[in-house]
């Protein structure tokens, strides 16, 4: 009797501690999911070893292949934002860099209100240049970077004439008693300098707020130029802004002649065609042989009451046909912080400006084929075929002369902005 008391007692105090001590307190709850949890922790430590290998192999897979054909041998780079200001005004959304072509601006893309993303440039994808930048043929020199995007040039900007002294076919550059190395391709004028198929040394992105910011270093150009050249090209794209910066660098012993520039070929809209208007701060523009290739006579002709009279702030309309002309004597606005030029679309209700933000810069190239298709709009140091003869007694065509130890540094701006939408006839 005395032990059924004893054993009834602890029950009755086993259940008094369980049911009102430990569940009604809330342990028994925090245990169960205690021990869930660290379940599921080890099941899924051992699942991950598991699988570990594959997930390595299929990001190995997803990289692209050795095989597998890149621009200049390397990566491109690819600078993206997200959209801020929802349906309200004008925005960049990307850039597409190639740092083994000379830091070529292949592709640019913009949100405009009421018609979406669309391309800024005239451009193919990555892969269909990467096909077509072979160095060889009519890519003799990187050329095909001129026939896209929008090409850095350097150590020079526009097309050399040279010579073609002795039976030779390509054109000889010389410079203060230097002989540069000649071009491989057979197309007079050579142009956009010898960074166009240049690979680079190395490249850095760096991601930011709005935007983002590509780096890469160049160094050359292997004995075709009087020194050694180290350039560093940056850009930095943001909502409403892209600020593309170009710096050389004499690293040799000897003194070396720069010019740089920038050739992006802006996409037109065939409905806006006929509506599209564009603004160019310069008042002269170079005069050209037409029975010599276009050849500079090294004179600069006036713009004022011509057909090329583009300095009005709020432009003029497209000229039909074809362009093929370097403006020059450059003016600033007041509330410019550099030279500026434009391409207004007042169909679609936005304008890209490019300001020139480096002194140096004394022209602005601008071509355009006669179907309309695109319009390419330059800022550069030099005028065309700058080492001429023809630009003797002119006192110099643009280019500057580093010293061993100096650099230079062109720097270009360029905005999408808002524009109200007028009333135009389709």
């Amino acid at each position: 009797m005395d032990e059924n008391r004893r054993r009834g007692g602890f029950s009755h105090w086993l259940d008094r501690v369980w049911r009102r001590g430990v569940m009604r307190s809330g342990i028994v709850t925090w245990l169960v999911l205690s021990i869930a949890a660290l379940t599921f922790v080890l099941v899924y430590l051992q699942h991950m070893q598991g699988n570990f290998h594959k997930l390595k192999q299929r990001m190995a897979d997803e990289r692209p292949q050795a095989t597998e054909q890149l621009p200049g041998g390397q990566e491109s780079i690819e600078l993206t934002r997200t959209r801020m200001m929802e349906d309200a005004v004008p925005e960049f959304l990307s850039m597409t860099m190639l740092p083994g072509r000379g830091m070529d601006v292949l592709d640019l893309r913009a949100f405009i209100p009421g018609t979406g993303e669309i391309r800024l440039l005239t451009s193919p994808t990555v892969q269909e240049a990467a096909t077509a930048m072979t160095g060889k043929g009519a890519d003799a020199d990187g050329r095909f970077n001129l026939k896209t995007g929008g090409a850095i040039e350097l150590p020079w900007a526009d097309g050399m004439w040279g010579t073609t002294t002795d039976g030779h076919t390509h054109p000889q550059l010389t410079w203060q008693g230097h002989t540069m190395g000649g071009t491989t391709s057979t197309e007079v004028p050579w142009e956009g300098g010898l960074i166009l198929a240049t690979a680079s040394d190395s490249s850095n992105t760096s991601p930011l707020p709005d935007g983002g910011q590509a780096e890469a270093t160049f160094h050359g150009f292997n004995g075709r130029w009087p020194s050694t050249t180290e350039v560093t090209t940056s850009a930095l794209l943001s909502s409403h802004t892209i600020d593309l910066t170009v710096t050389a660098n004499n690293a040799g012993n000897e003194a070396e002649p720069v010019g740089i520039g920038w050739r992006p070929r802006l996409a037109i809209p065939a409905d806006a065609r006929a509506h599209l208007r564009i603004h160019i701060a310069g008042e002269s523009v170079v005069e050209q042989n037409k029975r010599q290739n276009g050849i500079p006579t090294g004179t600069l002709v006036p713009v004022a009451h011509t057909r090329l009279d583009f300095t009005s702030p709020e432009g003029a309309l497209l000229p039909e046909g074809g362009l093929d002309v370097c403006f020059t004597e450059l003016t600033q606005g007041v509330m410019d912080d550099g030279p500026t030029a434009e391409l207004i679309n007042p169909v679609d209700g936005y304008k890209l400006r490019i300001t020139a933000l480096s002194p140096e810069i004394k022209a602005i190239r601008v071509t355009m084929p006669a179907d309309g298709s695109y319009i390419a709009i330059g800022p550069q140091y030099n005028y065309p075929d700058p080492f001429g003869h023809e630009w003797d007694k002119a006192g110099g065509a643009g280019m500057v002369t580093l010293q061993p130890g100096q650099s230079t540094k062109w720097k270009v701006r360029l905005e999408i902005l808002p524009l109200n939408k007028k009333s135009v006839a389709h």
